[in-house]
């Protein structure tokens, strides 16, 4: 099995350390960002299975930054967490492709949690695309065998 990779996004130096060593431990490949502008750009250069984005970053708000990472890496699951939870930026980060909300203090169990369910529905996604794929490609090459032959 492929090892996940994972984006973190925070300003904090303390949450980034702490979340990279936790997914470190757990056997994912883990990348931090500290600014929405140095996500975007490793998620240019990399794909992220998922990303944890914090809703307050020093050069935009993280719900912007879901929208911006959507254009670079549309599959990437996205689940924002905040230190400032509320009605509206919760409802805000749905509305902008977040796939789940985490609050901080973050709860290493419920974060671990939080993440393998995402990732499992990801890859249950991905090879529910593939087998589409393939019947297509199926189905398609006897179309044409029956043309030929006909």
């Amino acid at each position: 099995m492929e090892k996940k990779s994972i984006l973190v996004v925070d300003d904090d130096k303390a949450v980034l350390k702490s979340f990279k060593e936790i997914f470190k431990l757990e056997g994912y490949s883990v990348d931090t960002a500290e600014t929405g502008r140095e996500a975007i750009e490793k998620s240019k250069a990399k794909f992220y299975n998922l990303a944890l984005v914090d809703i307050r970053l020093p050069d935009m708000e993280g719900t912007k930054l879901l929208t911006e990472m959507k254009e670079t890496t549309p599959k990437m699951v996205q689940i924002i967490v905040t230190g400032y939870p509320s009605l509206d930026n919760a409802i805000e980060a749905v509305n902008k492709g977040a796939d789940g909300y985490i609050v901080k203090p973050v709860d290493t169990d419920v974060l671990l949690k939080t993440v393998k369910e995402h990732l499992r529905k990801q890859e249950e996604a991905r090879k529910y695309s593939e087998e589409k794929v393939k019947e297509y490609i199926e189905t398609r090459a006897k179309e044409v065998e029956s043309r030929t032959t006909n």
